[in-house]
């Protein structure tokens, strides 16, 4: 029989296995030959290699049977943006049923909300109703979540309000705001549609679970206290967000003449509202009550002030809602003002709130009907329908919880639920407008406040203390930040606890000493397995880091040679489990070349177990191989630990 032998250079991708079957026990190799496939292995795949692959995995075309050819690349493309080709397919009338019930369901639920999202981004009633008409037309074709629904949502209307207010005041110049606004809904989705395109989605995780509850949950508080303004009546109060002036703002007011028909009739409608949400919850098949609850609200408000003419004692109405459906807005797109550069900033950090929040709506639905969501042409749908929005006259959409909650307890099948809110608040346009002219203001507050608890999550935060005191600190600054701040500041405070939890994490790594389990190879970290024993002269450590580089290498050094100064006179050998170690850098080269000089300057012998393959391949570039020597690089550490005990006279294989 032949004896068992490793191939060189074989090439994983190739159609030839790397290593043959074993036969027998007498074809077994010897534990040299482990540790020559560390070294003998082929080289990794280059940085732009991998960039090619990413590129090909972006522009693939649907079908790896079919030749490729100009009409399966266009077909490819086409299927790849527009999603609505592939299911149209199996769409049957049963399902036509279902998504115009639950369109109609979250008509009656998008229009109201439409309105006070509006007025809480300091814009015309009219420019709610229209993000509720063209973005979710787009979306439709485009998207790949069945239940999401699209449309304005509140804590993007507060980052729009309380940052481009700042720029230009609505209430000086509503003209230039209105600009701005469209400006920055423009350069959202074109943030949007890069971060599909080139695949970026990773940058949304910069906020992190942690940092979106804290924010959620400031961002509700902040829009509740500002909707005081409309359910007190209030003429005059502050542009600022944060807690401490709105409450100045409120205590100043209390001081002037106020109309408390108001506060009764936005109250007395609020609880309504939970009442029917109540009833909706215990009872899945009333789920339509709680969905009609807001748009029945402002129609017997509406009725209420037209026949009481409760205008005329102070209760302050929306008055004038143009009609028609959207108006071009191309020419109100300024890209060549001073503001650009702000705009821009405002734009990207809305196009990460969107996304974040939309992504993580699709998700949550899309698990619960077994289907997976596609980030990146999420992120596409979401740019195009932006864009598309910005030149009609549309402010940011994305996607809301609320109404896609209603959406999928409607029974919608597909996306074509949003089509059927789209055309009715199109309807509503053309013929509803004139009917809102005697809606109180306080009742738009009241249905905003009446989906705010939503986005406070107790539960969660109380999880977050249990879990990790970090992810709950990144919560509470995010948290703090907005309510005692200002937007910017709880996402600048959140963004830079979890950079900081980061950076803590990769300057200072986990370096755990290992111990034998008794009578098996395996190793362990013996502080959390206490019952596991060191091998008397070899210091066995593990280096629980990705990537060895620059900013934890000289932590990890040090931590290693303290150890062997603590034991100096037992310690002849130290062995490095590298396996967690994937990759390293010429600053992490260089440690690991000190620490061999400093060891063997002790008597002390280096040897390395189970380096990643970018580390192996960058060891031998830059010859550090050659200083540690090839006999003391290992497959696994038993193997090396077993080295390192033979090569000591009088050492003790066990424990």
């Amino acid at each position: 029989m032949e004896s068992w032998q490793f191939p060189q250079g074989v090439h994983p991708n190739t159609s030839k296995p790397a290593i043959e079957p074993m036969a027998s026990e007498a074809s077994v190799p010897k534990r040299e030959d482990f540790a020559k496939l560390v070294l003998q292995g082929p080289e990794p795949p280059s940085l732009w290699y991998e960039l090619i692959g990413m590129l090909r995995k972006a522009v693939r075309y649907r079908s790896a049977d079919k030749h490729f050819t100009l009409s399966v690349c266009a077909m490819s493309i086409l299927h790849s943006l527009f999603p609505i080709l592939e299911w149209s397919k199996s769409y049957s009338l049963k399902s036509f049923r279902s998504d115009i019930m639950a369109g109609l369901t979250l008509a009656s639920l998008s229009i109201p909300q439409s309105i006070g999202y509006a007025n809480l981004a300091k814009l015309d009633p009219q420019y709610g109703l229209y993000t509720s008409a063209v973005p979710p037309l787009v979306y439709t074709v485009m998207g790949t979540s069945r239940e999401i629904a699209i449309g304005p949502v509140a804590v993007v209307s507060l980052l729009l309000s309380s940052m481009v207010q700042k720029i230009a005041d609505p209430t000086l110049d509503l003209a230039s705001y209105r600009k701005m606004i469209f400006t920055v809904t423009l350069l959202t989705g074109v943030f949007q549609f890069a971060f599909g395109l080139f695949r970026l989605g990773f940058l949304v995780d910069f906020l992190s679970h942690a940092a979106i509850t804290g924010f959620m949950g400031g961002a509700a508080i902040v829009i509740g206290l500002q909707q005081l303004k409309g359910l007190l009546g209030l003429s005059h109060f502050t542009s600022n967000t944060d807690v401490v002036s709105v409450t100045r703002a409120v205590w100043v007011s209390f001081h002037e003449p106020w109309h408390p028909e108001n506060f009764f009739i936005g109250c007395s409608f609020f609880l309504f509202i939970l009442g029917m949400r109540f009833i909706g919850r215990k009872n899945k098949k009333l789920f339509w009550v709680s969905a009609i609850a807001p748009v029945l609200s402002v129609a017997l408000s509406t009725l209420m002030v037209y026949v009481t003419r409760a205008d005329n004692r102070g209760v302050k109405i929306i008055q004038k809602v143009d009609a028609g459906i959207n108006s071009s807005s191309v020419k109100q797109i300024n890209l060549n003002g001073p503001y650009v550069p702000e705009c821009a900033k405002i734009a990207l950090i809305c196009a990460v709130i969107a996304l974040t929040e939309a992504i993580a709506v699709g998700r949550s639905f899309s698990v619960i009907n077994g289907y997976k969501l596609d980030g990146n042409k999420e992120m596409i749908a979401m740019g195009f329908m932006n864009v598309a929005g910005s030149l009609s006259s549309c402010y940011v959409a994305t996607g809301s919880f609320s109404r896609t909650a209603v959406n999928f307890t409607a029974g919608c099948k597909t996306a074509l639920s949003n089509v059927v809110m789209a055309a009715t608040v199109m309807v509503a346009l053309e013929l509803l407008t004139k009917l809102l002219f005697y809606t109180p203001v306080s009742i738009l507050a009241s249905i905003i406040l009446s989906a705010l608890p939503g986005l406070i999550n107790v539960q969660e935060v109380c999880i977050l203390w249990k879990v990790d005191k970090m992810d709950f600190l990144t919560c509470m600054g995010s948290f703090l930040g907005v309510l005692f701040g200002s937007v910017e500041i709880g996402l600048s405070v959140a963004i830079g606890v979890s950079f900081a939890k980061v950076i803590i994490h990769s300057i200072r790594p986990q370096v755990q000493i290992l111990g034998r389990l008794q009578g098996t190879s395996i190793f362990c970290n013996i502080k959390q397995y206490p019952m596991v024993c060191q091998t008397p002269a070899v210091l066995t450590t593990r280096i629980d880091t990705s990537f060895l580089c620059f900013i934890n290498a000289k932590f990890i050094r040090e931590r290693i040679t303290g150890w062997v100064t603590e034991k100096l006179d037992e310690i002849r050998s130290v062995v490095l489990d590298m396996s967690n170690v994937a990759n390293i850098d010429t600053a992490g080269l260089a440690a690991l070349e000190e620490l061999r000089e400093e060891l063997l300057s002790h008597g002390i012998q280096m040897a390395i177990a189970s380096p990643g393959w970018q580390v192996i391949h960058k060891m031998k570039l830059a010859r550090l191989i050659d200083g540690t020597g090839e006999a003391w690089i290992f497959l696994t550490v038993g193997e090396a630990v077993e080295a390192c005990l033979a090569s000591k006279k009088g050492g003790d294989l066990e424990c």
